[in-house]
């Protein structure tokens, strides 16, 4: 009986890691896993992940990781603003509902997505990225947004 409990904690931790948002999607081998999780929540933040591509007939590397990181970054923001825009508020609207009615909340919310956290930054062999991202639900709640428990 110990034996089956302990197997069902190690593998219900083995899930909870799966699925982190700070876990790493890149192989040893430089390939970016074909199954990962790209946005959502936590009790504390959301987050996102963002992939970025570089062309590849750029003339040096440095070149080419920089504009995979860029690129990679502004997914991350986008996949990030679709998902505090589904969430809901205290009123029963969500953020994309409120941020229509108030351009102010909208403004806010974006420069928000903006100073977000990149909390990993990752390369792939062909020089493509991939950047996590992560926003506390309390800066938005310290910007004016009243989020539903």
């Amino acid at each position: 009986m110990k034996n089956l409990i302990t197997a069902a904690i190690v593998a219900l931790a083995a899930w909870g890691c799966a699925s982190a948002p700070d876990r790493g999607v890149i192989s040893k081998a430089g390939e970016i896993d074909t199954e990962w999780v790209e946005q959502g929540e936590t009790s504390t933040y959301y987050f996102a992940r963002g992939i970025g591509a570089a062309d590849q007939k750029s003339e040096n590397k440095t070149q080419r990781l920089a504009l995979a990181r860029s690129a990679a970054i502004v997914s991350a923001q986008y996949n990030l603003l679709a998902t505090i825009k589904g969430a809901q508020l205290a009123g029963g609207d969500n953020v994309a509902d409120a941020m229509i009615k108030d351009s102010v909340m909208s403004s806010q919310v974006r420069a928000l997505i903006k100073d977000a956290q990149i909390v990993r930054t990752e390369w792939a062999a062909d020089d493509g990225c991939v950047v996590s991202l992560r926003l506390p639900k309390k800066a938005l709640k310290a910007s004016g947004l009243k989020l539903a428990d």
